[in-house]
């Protein structure tokens, strides 16, 4: 970090009320220990008051913050100005509508999260009184290294395939499917799997890991869905197996090579 002071450059605009997107470029005096927030602030409070964004919580519990900072999605208050330079250049987040210069619109996030059924369906007993998994057990094994998700947005704007298919649901939404296909708890698990197997579920994932290593909470949503692509082709194949069994291939049709009654 340089001693003398450190250049922003910010986009600006992008919003319906601004929608000539461009560069403003503001310098800082820094200060020990200083984070990308604690700079924003300052230009907000002391030089722009018109410069938007998004914070809540200022320690790494919230996620509110997320942008992107020399071109990586980060929180900007847990990002240190210390090794980033005397030129910083702050963005928002990839893969999102911008609102009004780094704030985005998170609609279409949430609104995949919906479509992946990331909410609690608790079957039988359990929606009676909550049931216990043991902290021990393997289904919790596999449930817990997921299920410290923000939703701050990093991994779906750092995701490639999301900027390629719009529609694709995403690393979070697949993330939160997985601890829910996993929970023995679940009344949903076969609708939601159905869902995140369809078009623009998780066979649209290149496993490039972008997503992995771009996760601030360290959460590997790229491995959950990889374990829900195993668990669909193996629901696919036990389907295949059942229908031909029955006398009939998937979708209804008869397995039989011969022809039936009225085949002409």
């Amino acid at each position: 970090m340089a001693a003398n002071g450190v250049i922003f450059r910010i986009r600006r605009g992008g919003g319906a009320d601004d929608p000539g997107e461009r560069f403003q470029a503001y310098a800082i005096t820094p200060r020990p220990r200083m984070t990308v927030l604690d700079a924003l602030t300052a230009i907000q409070n002391g030089q722009d008051a018109t410069l938007g964004f998004r914070y809540s919580c200022r320690v790494g519990m919230c996620g509110t913050c997320a942008l992107q900072v020399n071109g990586r999605p980060r929180w900007a208050c847990r990002t240190r100005l210390d090794g980033l330079g005397e030129n910083v250049t702050l963005e928002p987040l990839a893969n999102f509508p911008v609102l009004r210069d780094l704030a985005v619109d998170m609609d279409p996030f949430f609104n995949k999260m919906n479509r992946a059924r990331g909410w609690a369906e608790p079957s039988g007993e359990a929606a009676q009184a909550p049931a216990r998994i043991s902290p021990l057990g393997r289904e919790r094994g596999r449930i817990d290294p997921h299920i410290e998700c923000i939703t701050c947005g990093i991994c779906y704007s750092a995701c490639t395939m999301v900027g390629h298919d719009p529609a694709f649901l995403g690393p979070a939404a697949l993330n939160r499917a997985y601890t829910l296909v996993c929970d023995s708890r679940e009344a949903g698990g076969a609708e939601r799997l159905a869902e995140v197997a369809g078009e623009h579920g998780v066979w649209r994932c290149h496993s490039q890991f972008n997503c992995t290593e771009a996760c601030p909470k360290g959460i590997s949503p790229a491995t959950a869905i990889q374990a829900l692509k195993r668990r669909a082709a193996a629901g696919g194949a036990r389907e295949f197996v059942s229908a031909l069994l029955g006398g009939r291939a998937p979708g209804g049709e008869r397995a039989s090579g011969g022809k039936s009654a009225g085949d002409s």
